[in-house]
C-alpha cells in the first residue's frame, strides 16, 4: 500500500482546511467567519463537511482512510448510527463504509451544556474497486466532524481537475442533509449530479440565520450559479420579526451580488412543514419518546403582531424577489412546496417533525435537479 500525505488539493467542497494535530479538518466557514459567532450550533455544524469529498485518480483496486471523527448525541438518547462514508467511481457510488473510534460531542438541550468524549482514530476500508484508471471520490459523513488523518492505495494517485460547473448552496439542515440515508445522497448532492455540476454544500443545520458572515461567504466563494434556501432557520428560532426580515433578506442578496453580478441566483422558500406553517417559533426538543423530536411553541396570534411563521415568510420573499427581479433578470423563486408539499407529507411525514427522510432527500433531489438544471430552468 502506497501512503499518500492528505493534501488541501486532494479536499472538495471546503472553504478552509485546518491543519489538526491529528491531520487536516475541513471547515465549510472560513476563519474570519467563524470568529464572527459564538453559536456553539453554527460552529458544530459547518465543521460537519456536508459535501466535502477527497478526489483523486487512480487506478487502485484498494483504498483505505484514516479518521478522527466527533459524533454529536444528546444526553439519554442513543447515538445516531454511524456516519457513512460514500465510495463514487466515475460518479457512480460502488461502496460505503465507516470508522470507528472517534470522540462524542454530547449535548443537553435542556440545560444547554455539552461534553467531548475523546476516543482514537479509525480506518474506512474499500476493495473491489475497478483496477482501471478512473476518478475516485470518498465522500465524509455529513454528520460527523471528520479531520483526516492518513490515504492509502496499491497504485499511485493523481489529484483531478474539474471543469465542471460550480454550484453553491445555502441552506438549513434540510440542506445539509439532516435524516438523509449518506453524504452523497442528501438532496442537494443528488440534484448536483443530475445537473452536472460540482457542489459547494453551505448548508448550516439549525444556522441559515441571514448571518451577514454567511453572505460575504457566499459572495466571495467563486461560483457559477447560487441558489439561497431561507425560512426554516428563522422561524423555528424565533430569530426576528417581520419588519426586520425583509431588510435582512434585501441586504443578503445585496451582498451575494456584489460579487457574483450576473450569476443565476434561486431563492427557494421553505418546504412545507406543518408544525410551523401557521405557529411560530421557538421551537423546542420533544424527548417524550425514544427518540428526538420537535414541536412548535409559539403563538398564533401572534402573527399579527408580526411573528414569523411558514406562510409569512414564502409571502416575503415572493414579494422581495419580485420586486427585484424587475431589475436583476437573473434573479429566480422556487415555492419550496414544488419540492415537498402537502400530497407529500401524506405519504412521506417528516420523521421528527422538521426534517425529511432519505426517500424525501432523493424525492427533492429529483425535483430540484428537474427544475433548476431542465430546459428553461435558471441552472440550465
Amino acid at each position: 500500500m502506497i501512503s499518500t500525505p492528505v493534501t488541501p488539493d486532494l479536499l472538495r467542497g471546503a472553504s478552509e482546511i485546518e491543519r489538526t494535530d491529528a491531520g487536516l479538518l475541513p471547515h465549510r466557514l472560513p476563519a474570519w467567519a467563524r470568529a464572527q459567532s459564538e453559536d456553539g450550533q453554527l460552529a458544530m455544524s459547518e465543521a460537519q463537511p456536508s459535501g466535502v469529498r477527497v478526489v483523486f485518480r487512480t487506478a487502485a483496486t484498494v483504498v483505505e482512510l484514516d479518521a478522527l471523527r466527533t459524533r454529536v448525541g444528546y444526553r439519554d438518547i442513543p447515538l445516531r448510527p454511524d456516519g457513512v462514508y460514500d465510495l463514487r467511481v466515475d460518479g457512480r457510488l460502488v461502496d460505503q463504509g465507516s470508522v470507528d473510534g472517534g470522540s462524542v460531542l454530547l449535548l443537553d438541550p435542556v440545560a444547554g451544556t455539552s461534553e467531548t468524549q475523546p476516543g482514537p482514530v479509525g480506518t474506512v476500508r474499500f476493495a473491489g474497486l475497478p483496477g482501471t484508471d478512473s476518478v475516485v471520490e470518498i465522500w465524509l459523513p455529513h454528520t460527523e466532524i471528520t479531520e483526516v488523518v492518513g490515504l492509502r492505495t496499491e497504485a499511485p494517485i493523481t489529484p483531478v481537475d474539474d471543469d465542471r460547473p460550480v454550484w453553491l448552496h445555502h441552506g438549513s439542515s434540510i440542506s445539509h442533509g439532516s435524516n438523509a440515508a449518506s453524504p452523497s445522497t442528501t438532496w442537494p448532492a443528488l440534484a448536483a449530479a443530475a445537473g452536472g455540476v460540482e457542489l459547494v454544500n453551505l448548508g448550516l443545520g439549525g444556522s441559515a440565520m441571514l448571518d451577514p458572515f454567511t453572505a460575504r461567504v457566499l459572495r466571495d466563494t467563486p461560483a457559477d450559479l447560487i441558489s439561497v434556501k431561507i425560512g426554516i432557520n428563522v422561524v423555528n428560532a424565533d430569530l426576528m420579526r417581520r419588519r426586520a426580515f425583509g431588510p435582512a433578506v434585501h441586504g443578503f442578496l445585496d451582498t451575494i451580488r456584489e460579487g457574483h453580478p450576473t450569476a443565476p441566483l434561486l431563492v427557494v422558500s421553505p418546504i412545507l412543514c406543518p408544525i410551523h406553517e401557521d405557529t411560530p417559533g421557538p421551537l423546542a426538543p420533544d424527548l417524550s419518546g425514544s427518540t428526538i423530536a420537535f414541536r412548535a411553541t409559539g403563538d398564533p396570534a401572534d402573527v399579527a403582531a408580526g411573528r414569523l411563521t411558514l406562510q409569512v415568510i414564502r409571502e416575503e420573499l415572493a414579494r422581495i424577489v419580485a420586486e427585484r427581479a424587475a431589475e436583476d433578470p437573473n434573479l429566480y423563486l422556487l415555492d419550496g412546496r414544488e419540492l415537498y408539499g402537502a400530497a407529500d407529507a401524506e405519504r412521506l411525514p417528516l420523521p421528527d417533525r422538521v426534517h425529511p427522510d432519505a426517500e424525501t432527500h432523493a424525492l427533492m433531489g429529483e425535483r430540484f435537479g428537474a427544475y433548476a438544471f431542465g430546459p428553461g430552468g435558471p441552472f440550465s
